[in-house]
């Protein structure tokens, strides 16, 4: 990606940075407990587009991440080293009909006990939009197409039921789809996952018998109860005022939960209440957050520097007790 193209990228993620950053909640201005040992653990290239969106986490430490504007899966190593394992096919275009943003992009990730990849792509196009696999030793290859004119998001795995959910931005839907890939089926198109002109439903986790899902425009997280069948429940609003929320991960404690908000600049710590708290900032070393992902009390965070333009990166921090 030339650099013309990944400043282009980056304008287009800033299309609603300002409204987001003004809108930040005022229980959010200063990182206090419960994460120590906070150090940047990798730095990425932006002039190579390794702006990380998304993260899963292996065994041993190991976090597989998506390039968004590189159209890359990588693999960074307990001591940060980064291993490209796959970049996907360019659209002919060049991802410029790609909604909203502009651009070709990578983004939700996550992964299975025996090593296959599952990652998300955007492009516009309707022979490149879909669910990707990437088995252990073997290409990449596309195994559900999604709509063109939809920005497949955030990915989820129900390891019980095997099957996948895929937020969409652009269209406020939840897709589910048989994790051996196959035709996706509109889960949900609640109200609750619409965007209000920039990005809608976001991060996706199961949890609990639901499907967790955040909506960046309206800052709010959500749970939908898996229904028999599986079937989707009505969304509840489970925290609200989170400006730019993107992913989340659950810490293990209940339904508290680290979430990144974007364009703030932050992490919170979202205690089952609602109530929310600042644990890491820009003096941290995050630049535009993206996702989080932990591993016992490991905790990982990516940073995309889509608006800050400084430094990619993936920040680790410890947890510790129940400050």
């Amino acid at each position: 990606m030339s650099k013309r193209s990944i400043k282009i990228a980056m304008s287009a993620v800033s299309v609603a940075a300002a409204a987001l950053t003004a809108a930040t909640p005022a229980n959010a201005l200063a990182a206090t407990g419960p994460l120590t040992d906070v150090r940047v653990a990798a730095h990425f290239d932006l002039s190579a587009g390794q702006l990380p969106e998304n993260v899963t986490l292996l065994p041993d430490g190991t976090a597989d991440v998506t390039f968004a504007a590189g159209r890359q899966v990588a693999q960074v190593s307990p001591g940060g080293a980064t291993r490209i394992l796959a970049t996907l096919p360019a659209p002919a275009d060049g991802g410029v009909n790609t909604p909203v943003l502009g651009f070709p992009l990578t983004t939700g990730i996550v992964h299975t006990s025996d090593g296959t990849v599952y990652m998300l792509y955007a492009t516009g196009t309707a022979d490149l939009t879909g669910l990707w696999r990437i088995r252990p030793g073997q290409d990449p290859e596309r195994i559900a197409a999604l709509p063109a004119n939809g920005l497949p998001n955030g990915l989820a795995l129900d390891e019980h039921s095997q099957q996948l959910y895929v937020t969409d931005s652009a269209l406020g839907t939840v897709w589910t789809v048989p994790i051996g890939g196959g035709t996706p089926t509109a889960w949900s198109t609640a109200p609750e996952l619409a965007s209000t002109g920039f990005l809608g439903a976001n991060g996706a986790k199961v949890h609990d018998g639901a499907l967790w899902v955040t909506n960046l425009d309206r800052g709010t997280l959500l749970r939908i109860p898996i229904r028999s069948g599986n079937r989707a429940g009505t969304p509840q609003v489970k925290a609200s005022g989170l400006a730019g929320i993107d992913d989340f991960a659950f810490t293990g404690r209940g339904d508290d939960v680290l979430a990144a908000l974007n364009a703030p600049n932050t992490v919170v710590r979202v205690r089952s209440d609602g109530t929310s708290t600042t644990v890491l900032d820009a003096k941290n070393g995050l630049q535009n957050p993206t996702s989080i992902a932990l591993r016992g009390n490991d905790v990982y965070v990516l940073s995309a520097a889509y608006t800050t333009a400084t430094d990619p990166n993936l920040l680790r921090a410890r947890l510790h007790g129940d400050r």
